[in-house]
C-alpha cells in the first residue's frame, strides 16, 4: 500500500530513476490499498505490474523492477546495482525496517520510514549524512532502539489497514523525499496520524540522537549482519515465504516440467503457481522462493515446501 502510492508520486513528479523491489503477488484483497493495480493484475509479481503501470504515466522515469525478498543477504548488492542515492520504506515489517536502518547508516544513505496499521500510521526522515548547514538526524533505533515483541503492537493481520491511512502517510513520504532531492534539509519530527480521527501528532526529533545507540552511535549493523529468516508470515494475507536452498542449475523450466505431470501448472515469466492440495496453493519464483498459500504456520509452510518441492 504505501509502496504503490510511493512510486505513484515520485513518478508523477519527475524522480528520474525508480528502482521497485517487492517479494510478492498481487492478491484480489490488495486492491482496496493498492493503487497501482487492477483486477487484471491479480497473480502477477508486483513490480511488474506496478512497472507497467508507471512506464504509463511517465515515459522519462528510468524504472527497474526486482522479483525478489530484501534481506541481509542482498540488500546491499541491490542498493549497488540500482544506484539508489535514497531509500524508501515500503515495507510491512518491523525487520526489514530495522535492516533498512543498518544499510542505510553503514552507507550514509537518506531514507524515509513510513508505517500504517488500521488507522493509524507514522513518518520519519533518518539523513545520516546531511547537508553542511544541518546536522544528522536521529535514526530509527535512536528513536525506537529494538523492534517490537511479538504481539506488542498490533498488526495488520488484525488490524487490517485502511486505505487512505495509507495513502496520507505515503504521500508524506513522498513529500519528505522530494525535500531530500531538491537538497532541502529534513524535518526532524516523528509525525503519527490517526486518519480515522483526524489526529495528528509532531514528536520533536532535534534532541532525539544517541551516542549510545547501537546503530548510529556504535556502528553495529546486528541486522545487516544477521542471517534471513527461512521463513516468514505475510501480514494480513495467511500466506508464508519460505526460502528454499536452490542449487546452480535451478530453473523455471526444469522445474516446471518436474511438476506438471502431477499439477495443473501456471506458469509466466517470472513464477510458476499451482494448487498442490485442497486450500493449500504454492507460487515458486525464479530466485527460489516458494509463497505457500492457505496458512500462516512457517513450520507447515516449509513442509509443505519440501513435500512438493523437495
Amino acid at each position: 500500500a504505501l509502496g504503490t502510492v510511493l512510486a505513484d508520486a515520485l513518478v508523477r513528479a519527475g524522480v528520474g530513476r525508480v528502482t521497485l523491489v517487492d517479494r510478492d503477488i498481487v492478491e484480489l484483497t490488495n486492491l482496496q490499498r493498492q493503487t497501482l493495480f487492477a483486477e487484471a493484475d491479480v497473480g502477477s509479481p508486483k513490480v511488474i505490474a506496478a512497472m507497467a503501470r508507471l512506464a504509463e504515466i511517465n515515459r522519462h522515469t528510468d524504472l527497474h523492477a526486482e522479483v525478489r525478498d530484501v534481506g541481509p543477504d542482498n540488500i546491499e548488492l541491490l542498493i549497488e546495482r540500482s544506484g539508489a542515492t535514497l531509500l524508501l520504506d515500503g515495507t510491512d515489517n518491523a525487520a526489514t525496517r530495522y535492516l533498512i536502518n543498518d544499510v542505510a547508516l553503514k552507507r550514509g544513505l537518506p531514507w524515509v520510514y513510513g508505517g500504517c496499521v488500521g488507522v493509524e500510521g507514522r513518518v520519519m526522515t533518518i539523513v545520516p549524512s546531511p547537508a553542511p548547514s544541518s546536522k544528522p538526524t536521529p535514526c530509527l533505533r535512536c528513536v525506537f532502539p529494538e523492534p517490537p515483541l511479538p504481539g506488542e503492537v498490533a498488526t495488520c493481520d488484525v488490524a487490517g489497514v485502511l486505505g487512505p491511512a495509507a495513502g496520507i502517510v505515503a504521500n508524506l513520504q513522498a513529500a519528505a523525499a522530494i525535500r531530500i532531492l531538491v537538497g532541502e534539509p529534513p524535518v526532524a519530527k516523528l509525525l503519527t496520524l490517526n486518519a480515522w480521527d483526524w489526529r495528528f501528532r509532531e514528536i520533536d526529533l532535534a534532541d532525539a540522537k544517541s551516542a549510545a545507540c547501537p546503530c548510529c552511535g556504535h556502528r553495529r549493523f546486528e541486522f545487516l549482519n544477521s542471517a534471513a529468516a527461512p521463513a516468514a508470515s505475510l501480514c494480513g494475507r495467511n500466506s508464508v515465504q519460505v526460502r528454499t536452498h536452490v542449487s546452480p542449475n535451478f530453473s523455471l523450466d526444469r522445474t516446471e516440467a518436474a511438476l506438471r505431470d502431477r499439477f495443473d501448472v501456471h506458469r509466466t515469466e517470472y513464477l510458476i503457481s499451482l494448487d498442490a492440495e485442497p486450500g493449500i496453493g504454492l507460487t515458486l519464483f525464479a530466485d527460489g522462493r516458494a509463497l505457500v498459500h492457505g496458512t500462516a504456520d512457517p513450520a507447515r509452510a516449509r513442509a509443505i515446501v519440501s513435500r512438493y518441492l523437495g
